[in-house]
Formats: structure tokens, sequence, C-alpha cells
């Protein structure tokens, strides 16, 4: 599988789920975990949402 992740898309994907595992894990809502899945796309640099859609925000066109 190939990149198509951006540099910021992959940033804010991090910080966003960072921040909701967080907060689950302060007595947040259990949804809160969620935050998994857009750490884990941005950790690894591969949306497969954006796959089925045909999106890239990586920049390299393959």
């Amino acid at each position: 599988m190939s990149c198509n992740v951006g540099s910021i898309d992959r940033i804010i994907r991090i910080l966003a789920g960072l921040a909701l595992i967080v907060w689950a894990l302060m007595g947040g809502p259990v949804w809160a975990w969620v935050g998994v899945v857009p750490l884990a796309t941005g950790v690894f640099k591969l949306c497969p949402a954006y796959s089925l859609l045909g999106l890239n925000t990586c920049g390299i066109k393959k």
C-alpha cells in the first residue's frame, strides 16, 4: 500500500487522535477512544477512506 496522507494532514490526525485518547483516559466519554483511528492513520500514513474515495494528500502520484 502506498502513502495517501500528507505531512500537515498527518500532524493534524496524530494530534487529534492523541487529544481524544487523553480525554478518554481522563474520564471522557467512551466514544473518545475513536481517537485510535486518526492516530493510526497518521502514524502509518495510510487512510482506507482516502483510498476508497481516491483522495491523496501525500503529494506523491502513483
